[in-house]
């Protein structure tokens, strides 16, 4: 039988087993309850009504948090010579194509978003078996595929986020770190939700929004209702 240590009894404690929390009242306990000596990322796991393996119900695409993630984003440009600057100024953290694109191949991935120009994508199609499974595959529908590089790093440095359902119709994303304000969270989160409902796939029937939980690392999860959302 497994263990419960006293952290997880006391944070057990303090949540209502069958109780579906405001946005509001969920963004406030999970502070509450996350008890990492690390500064803890605020997950939100969004249970959707559709099927993913019929490509008229995937749900795919990028939203901008208000307050961002909390997290300094690892930024590398694949790019030509003649936009390096432009990445590195806009904040890149790594911006160049060759020497990059041998070093991935050698098996390093240590960033955290890739972006890139249609004019190159030729040499980066090869690396799709890398940086597939670490979901840094540059991607034309998030706007990481684009001839503004400038704004697309920018973008994900200020807090731009993609996320895509998974094959069991849920859409996990990070909406911030335990020491944001409960104001923040909550905004952060109610902006994924509402972009969310408003990519509901036509072809997507019955309930869409089926259950929201939010949880910070090593947490439990605190049920919100949906309703304190839309």
């Amino acid at each position: 039988m497994a263990v419960v240590s006293k952290k997880r009894k006391d944070a057990l404690a303090k949540t209502e087993k069958d109780k579906n929390y405001s946005l509001e009242e969920a963004s406030a306990l999970v502070k509450d309850i996350t008890t990492t000596k690390f500064d803890a990322s605020i997950d939100l796991a969004v249970r959707l009504g559709v099927d993913p393996r019929k490509a008229n119900q995937m749900v795919r695409g990028v939203v901008t948090l208000p307050h961002g993630t909390g997290k300094d984003v690892k930024v590398l440009a694949l790019v030509t010579p003649d936009k390096e600057q432009e990445a590195k100024d806009a904040g890149a953290d790594y911006a160049g194509l060759d020497e990059f694109i041998e070093k991935i191949k050698g098996g390093w991935t240590d960033v955290d978003v890739i972006v890139t120009m249609p004019s190159v994508m030729g040499k980066i199609g090869p690396l799709g078996r890398i940086l597939g499974p670490r979901g840094l595959m540059p991607n034309p529908k998030t706007g990481t595929v684009t001839m503004d590089i400038a704004k697309a790093v920018s973008d994900v440095k200020a807090g731009k986020i993609d996320f895509k359902v998974d094959r069991y119709g849920i859409v996990h994303a990070s909406v911030g770190k335990a020491s944001f304000e409960a104001k923040k969270i909550r905004e952060n989160a109610e902006e994924l939700i509402k972009t969310l409902i408003r990519m509901k796939p036509s072809a997507a029937k019955g309930t869409y929004v089926k259950s929201i939980s939010m949880s910070s690392t090593m947490s439990p999860g605190i049920a919100i209702d949906s309703k304190s959302v839309s």
